[in-house]
């Protein structure tokens, strides 16, 4: 079946997701699928393939082992107006804008070959859709949203957000603005993030059922308690409920950030503040200030350096404050960056970089794509690798996790590392020794913390959704539905 959704962030991730899980649970083998994702939050699987993180997520919840069929094709933004392509977990070129619509066929040959790979080993595949199906404009090469339902008879149900109101209304008019043989297999409909009584949501979503001869599957309430792995950046923001006191983590919003998840795993922590900011004061009082992962590390260190924000992390290092580089952030925090193929860049460059770190940065043709093992700061580590830059150091230099450290300054090429608890606390107490205080474990294990999530979004669409409907839907396809709106 297929998830999509009315507009973006509407809810399709955390649907599948929480289907995944409940289908598993009844003993189905169960496989997510997202024919093309758009989003720089990717992970490595075991067999060194790349994927976007929310397939791998759900992977985790359908307790399947994450591969590159799940989501066969993964774009990279590298910039306005192009991305880099991954196909079947591998690197396969760039995309540019005018390329989107007419450039992709081969992209399209790769992604149904691949579901119906899928189809064939697993019980059930639950497909994620991207944006909203509704993008008229872009149905004729579309092969993620209904061009894939019709590509093999795919069932169809439209998550729509009501938080952002106008769900009615979007319902309706997605439905509306497809062509009857694509709304024929849209089977209904499933309403996300309801705050308040349900009776009072009642009769629009009898009229909705009325108008448009489709079956509403459930409800879904808002919880503060679900907590995805992102897919993009539109989920950003400040990771804390911790009191008075709680150490301060300030991370750089840089303009092309990647694998923002690498960040999740302080927001666990409960004496622990974590905010995104672009503001150079915001680093003046941190403890820990973080330099994150980018897809584009030279655009966004000469952003960094027209925001002020490079000499404000600078004066924290002088500081004597801690500072940790993650992949592209460390990259900057060296002495230059070097892109001599024009990797990353329209034209070969050589830049600056912080300059505290003695290590110089290359840019290649070949990628690393892998999962590391190892030990730091007296913890057994393991992440994954995601890059084009060739990091040297000067000798003697302290290796920290493929990367090096100076004193307080700490940079890594390894992301998911902080999903390590032992080193998550050696680092924050690295920190917090630099103010004078100190910092114990929480007892916060990370890995169970994400069970936990993965669990409660399992038992959301128990509670709240017809799921025996939803899986007989999957099973049998779609009952006839009328024509709406002016295809009628």
């Amino acid at each position: 079946m297929l998830v999509a959704g009315t507009t973006s962030d509407a809810g399709k991730t955390l649907v599948t997701t929480g289907l995944c899980r409940a289908f598993a649970r009844r003993g189905l083998t169960v496989a997510p699928f997202k024919a093309q994702n758009m989003s720089n939050n990717s992970m490595v699987c075991a067999d060194g393939t790349e994927i976007g993180r929310a397939q791998w997520a759900q992977a985790l919840a359908a307790r399947a082992e994450p591969e590159a069929a799940m989501n066969p094709v993964l774009l990279k933004p590298g910039g306005d107006r192009r991305s880099h392509v991954v196909v079947m977990g591998r690197p396969a070129g760039q995309l540019g804008s005018a390329e989107f619509v007419a450039g992709r066929a081969h992209l399209a040959d790769a992604a149904y070959t691949a579901y119906r790979d899928l189809s064939s080993r697993f019980d059930l595949v639950v497909c994620e859709g991207a944006g909203s199906p509704a993008e008229i404009n872009l149905r004729a090469g579309d092969y993620v949203n209904m061009g894939l339902a019709r590509h093999d008879d795919v069932p169809t149900v439209l998550v729509g957000d009501i938080d952002r109101g106008g769900v009615f209304a979007a319902f309706y008019g997605t439905v509306a603005l497809l062509e009857p043989d694509d709304q024929s297999l849209v089977a209904g409909f499933i309403v996300n993030k309801f705050r308040g009584n349900e009776t009072l949501l009642a009769p629009g979503l009898r009229r909705l059922e009325e108008l448009t001869g489709r079956r509403v599957y459930g409800t879904v309430p808002w919880s503060p308690d679900v907590w995805l792995d992102s897919e993009d950046t539109l989920g950003i923001g400040d990771r804390s409920h911790a009191g008075e006191g709680a150490l301060r983590v300030a991370v750089v919003r840089l303009p092309r950030i990647s694998n923002v998840t690498d960040l999740d795993a302080l927001g666990l922590e409960p004496d622990v503040e974590v905010i995104f900011t672009a503001d150079p004061h915001d680093l003046a009082d941190a403890d820990l200030v973080v330099l994150p992962g980018t897809r584009s590390t030279v655009a966004d260190l000469a952003w960094l350096r027209a925001r002020g924000l490079d000499r404000a992390v600078i004066r924290h290092a002088e500081a004597g404050r801690a500072v940790l580089g993650i992949c592209g952030g460390f990259q900057m925090l060296g002495r230059h960056v070097h892109d001599p193929e024009g990797i990353e860049t329209p034209e070969p460059v050589s830049v600056p970089g912080l300059g505290l770190l003695p290590v110089e940065t290359t840019f290649t043709p070949d990628k690393t794509l892998r999962n590391s093992h190892g030990t730091a700061l007296g913890a057994e580590v393991s992440g994954y690798e995601i890059h084009h830059g060739r990091v040297t150091c000067d000798a003697g230099v302290q290796e920290f996790l493929g990367g090096a450290r100076v004193g307080g300054v700490l940079g890594t090429m390894w992301h998911g590392s902080l999903e390590s608890d032992p080193l998550r606390t050696a680092v924050l107490n690295l920190a917090a020794r630099a103010r004078g205080r100190s910092f114990s474990a929480s007892g916060v294990s990370f890995a169970r913390s994400r069970e936990a999530r993965l669990d409660l979004l399992g038992d959301l669409v128990e509670r709240h959704l017809d799921v025996d409907a939803l899986l007989a839907l999957a099973q049998q396809g779609p009952a006839p539905v009328p024509t709406i709106g002016p295809y009628a």
